[in-house]
């Protein structure tokens, strides 16, 4: 199984970024996707997840600004990124917990993080 990101890169502050994310191979079920983001000198902290039936929850910094969205049968999700603002700079790592057919239980996958910079 494969977790693999696209989508950032340098904006403005108040701009917006989409981020992109896909899982492949050989997938049974896919139970949720998310989006962690760790900045220089931080710890890595969830920014958004959402579940195969479509629940949603957001770190309380990006409410109102950001919105998580997936696409069961694609195995991927998304991550709208509005008003943008220079905390948000980070690395950008999707995450998923997924059963796949060849193992015994689920287990997490983290792709390898896309860079998200806003100036000011």
């Amino acid at each position: 199984v494969q977790v693999v990101e696209s989508g950032g890169g340098l904006v403005q502050a108040g701009g917006s970024l989409t981020l992109s994310c896909a899982a492949s191979g050989n997938i049974y079920e896919v139970y949720f996707m998310a989006w962690y983001r760790q900045a220089p000198g931080k710890q890595r902290e969830l920014v958004a997840r959402i579940t195969s039936g479509g629940s949603t929850n957001y770190v309380d910094s990006v409410k109102g600004r950001f919105t998580i969205s997936g696409d069961n049968a694609k195995n991927s999700v998304y991550l709208q990124m509005n008003s943008l603002k220079p905390e948000d700079t980070a690395v950008y790592y999707c995450n998923a917990l997924i059963f796949d057919r060849t193992a015994i239980a689920s287990q997490e996958y983290w792709g390898q993080g896309t860079q998200v910079t806003v100036s000011s």
